[in-house]
């Protein structure tokens, strides 16, 4: 007797939805879940909202569970996932035929982050330099893995009608390729080419040149004949001029009214970087990362550069190309006889303390006084964003950064606060001044904005806050700084209305601007917040504060600090290192003499001034900044009696210090007094210094081993208030001192701390906002205020 056949089984099928959040739109994030449905033979769909990517996803239960580990695993790698949430569907099935990309909607959740812009990737750089590709030499050339992104959006969900793109409408070939899910442009929203693209020109001395080539070598032959072309690039104008011709150098600076302060250089290539600079793997690694930041490097002796670029400086900082115009500009032009630069000085074009040139109409005004040409398009920029600039950290095999500047590259990827607050608007400090917007758990840092010392300044902030806030959502409170005649804090109280307005002293935002970017909001830490100019709880000048912050982030200790010196004429004390010199040496006891660098740098009617006021106190604030006892030493040790930018006696100390082994033989042994009570007082060593000076010691070594003392004190002071706690944070602007922060996390891992630094946020002033946000949330969650003691 014949048996029936056994039927087949065949699985259930599921449907499930999965909701991922986190930097996952402009990333190609789309276009890789529908290759992973279809390699899965899921049916379904996904698409964008305003507040993340939503997924449905049907088929048989393994190859639903195979997708939900995909969908981690092997995300795009400019994605940032913060969390996936997944819903059965077990009642919903669909009669669905394959896996589609759906039209983008609105939500009323907390808007999706805004990805950052990306340099352009190999390759569209190869296909840039291919004579049969199609975008050969177009300069605008992009695809979904990199190009604008930040720059160009106006709104969210990302899609080209909500960027500056939609001004171009894509042609039959450029939809064919968007629509192709098997493309590297399957919804790419900048995609572009030759016939349906944004056009680049050329315009100087009486010529206005329309096509693509001939405009490129225009801009080459004025470089090399010495003229400064100012050329729009990704977020912004910029000043170009050729970095080894001194006479265009000077002329650049003279005309940004940019005095000691260095220039940027881009460099063709990696192998061309390494003849200005020497380049670790780690160091060339940040180089050619996506983000493509300025990179502050040792330069070579023997560097092509006019000595204008960096003057008086051992660094350089370099940058690769990151558009397409950039490759091209230093590029052989086919057909034409011009040699194209290596390297060109690339600055933001606008004058120093102006905010950088974005708008056609801004750079119709401002650019002909700066450039003598332009190299100009007609894709819109959004929003502007300078360029990002760091250092990087020696740490074994991995790349650690030190960021001196976020904007470019980074700007404006969020930072996870790790609990769910209001949305907040914390508007940042006075120098470097960057502000971060809020929605929830997420905190997003804006690109780098600038000094907030002029109108034209705190125009464009206000500009960048309400672009911001209406790309993202708007602020329920707001969060500034302490000092009462910040512009930032005035604007802040201007700006409130109703809303609470939270103010928050300046180093405790900078220890808890260093707890947020670690992910350790509500732990006990130990921090070490050295800087120039913070306005203290006591209405005196802080900057060599030592604070105890406890599980209760928003509030603080102070329980260690530098020992008070009177600071005496306010910011000409911060221009003229020799007066913080002789502040020192005044609270030191030690007498002015005529031998002393600081002594012969001021007049006898400033040094009667400046005696008269120490010994009244008139005109006298005390301050306890670190800063300025950088200033000090720098001009004790006639490094620098008065500076042209910010902070520039410190860096100078800090390369002098730099080329010695301060433990070497003939090194100084200096000390700062610690007291019990955590104060760390430089007296000792000031008059230590000064004698070691008159017998001839040298003043290298005397830079590093102030550097070594600095350590040891912060070491001592903090083993001393540190009690159970074992976590030390170093942030401030004193911390972008490399050889002052590795020394400090050396002994102090050696004590047994756990060290935190910098890595996403500055030590300095822009990373301020941060710390400021995440202050006003906790406040806001626990319905109190913050609290200094």
């Amino acid at each position: 007797m014949s048996r029936a056949p056994t039927p087949t089984m065949v699985a259930p099928l599921q449907r499930r939805r999965f909701t991922v959040t986190g930097v996952v739109q402009g990333v190609g994030f789309r276009p890789f879940v529908h290759r992973v449905a279809s390699e899965l033979g899921l049916a379904g769909f996904v698409g964008n909202d305003s507040a993340a990517v939503f997924i449905e996803v049907q088929g048989t239960p393994t190859a639903i569970a195979e997708f939900g580990q995909r969908l981690l695993a092997e995300a795009p790698p400019l994605a940032a996932i913060s969390d996936v949430s997944c819903a059965d569907l077990a009642a919903d099935l669909h009669g669905d035929n394959g896996f589609r990309i759906v039209a983008s909607r609105t939500a009323d959740a907390a808007p999706s982050s805004i990805p950052a812009d990306i340099a352009v990737c190999d390759d569209c750089v190869t296909e840039l330099f291919d004579p049969s590709d199609r975008r050969y030499r177009h300069p605008f050339i992009t695809c979904t893995n990199c190009g604008p992104r930040f720059t160009i959006i106006r709104e969210l969900p990302y899609d080209r009608p909500a960027t500056t793109m939609s001004d171009f409408p894509m042609c039959e070939h450029c939809a064919t390729e968007y629509h192709d899910p098997a493309n590297r442009r399957f919804h790419a929203q900048p995609i572009a080419c030759p016939d349906c693209g944004p056009s680049l020109w050329f315009t100087g001395r009486g010529v206005h040149i329309t096509v693509i080539d001939a405009a490129l070598a225009a801009a080459q032959r004025a470089v090399a004949e010495g003229s400064i072309v100012a050329i729009k690039g990704i977020g912004g104008y910029h000043l170009a001029c050729a970095a080894d011709r001194a006479a265009a150098v000077d002329e650049l600076r003279r005309r940004k009214a940019r005095r000691g302060k260095a220039f940027a250089v881009m460099v063709r290539d990696l192998s061309v970087a390494r003849r200005y600079a020497h380049i670790s793997v780690n160091e060339a690694k940040v180089l050619s990362s996506p983000a493509r930041p300025v990179v502050l490097l040792r330069r070579r002796a023997d560097a092509p550069v006019a000595a204008g670029v960096a003057p008086d400086n051992p660094l350089i900082g370099l940058m690769l190309p990151y558009s397409p115009i950039h490759h091209l500009l230093l590029s052989t032009v086919p057909g034409e006889a011009t040699t194209p630069p290596e390297s060109i000085v690339l600055t933001s074009a606008n004058r120093s303390d102006e905010p950088i040139c974005y708008t056609d109409d801004d750079a119709a005004q401002r650019v002909p006084a700066l450039a003598d040409a332009v190299l100009d398009h007609n894709r819109p920029i959004h929003v502007p964003c300078d360029d990002s600039v760091v250092r990087v950290l020696s740490d074994g095999d991995r790349a650690r950064e030190l960021p001196i500047r976020r904007s470019r590259g980074y700007a404006p990827l969020p930072v996870d606060l790790g609990r769910d607050g209001p949305p907040v608007l914390a508007v940042g400090g006075e120098l470097k001044n960057t502000f971060c917007l809020t929605d929830g758990r997420r905190a997003f840092s804006s690109a780098h904005i600038g000094d907030m010392g002029t109108v034209a300044t705190l125009k464009a902030f206000t500009h960048s806050v309400r672009q911001l806030c209406g790309i993202r959502r708007q602020p329920a409170r707001l969060a500034a700084d302490l000092h009462p005649r910040y512009v930032t804090r005035n604007w802040a109280e201007h700006n409130v209305g109703d809303r609470p307005l939270d103010l928050v002293q300046h180093h405790h935002a900078h220890v808890v601007s260093l707890l947020a970017e670690h992910g350790m909001l509500g732990e006990p830490i130990i921090g070490v917040a050295f800087d120039g100019t913070g306005y203290g709880c006591d209405d005196t000048v802080w900057g060599g504060e030592i604070l105890r912050l406890g599980t209760d982030s928003h509030r603080f200790t102070r329980v260690g600090h530098l020992a008070e010196a009177p600071l005496a004429g306010g910011d000409a004390a911060v221009r003229n290192p020799w007066r913080m010199a002789l502040a020192h040496l005044w609270h030191a006891r030690v007498p002015w003499t005529a031998d002393m660098a600081p002594v012969k740098a001021a007049t006898a009617a400033e040094l009667r001034l400046l005696r008269t006021q120490f010994t009244t106190g008139r005109g006298c604030v005390p301050t306890t900044s670190m800063g300025r006892l950088f200033d000090a030493v720098a001009a004790l040790l006639d490094v620098r009696q008065h500076i042209d930018y910010e902070g520039q006696a410190a860096i100078e100390l800090e390369v002098l210090a730099a080329s010695v082994d301060g433990d070497a033989p003939g090194s100084v042994p200096l000390r700062l007094d610690v007291a019990p009570d955590g104060i760390l007082d430089p007296a000792p060593m000031m008059a230590a210094m000064m004698a070691a000076l008159r017998d001839g010691a040298e003043p290298a070594r005397l830079a590093a081993a102030f550097h070594r003392a600095v350590a040891v004190a912060v070491v001592e002071a903090v083993s001393q208030v540190a009690g159970h706690t074992r976590t030390v944070g170093l942030t401030g602007g004193v911390f972008q001192n490399v050889l002052l922060l590795q020394a400090c996390r050396q002994l102090l891992e050696g004590a047994g701390f756990t060290v935190l630094t910098h890595r996403i946020v500055p030590p300095n002033d822009g990373g301020l906002a941060l710390g400021q946000a995440a202050i006003s949330t906790l406040t806001a969650l626990e319905e109190g205020t913050t609290e200094c003691a």
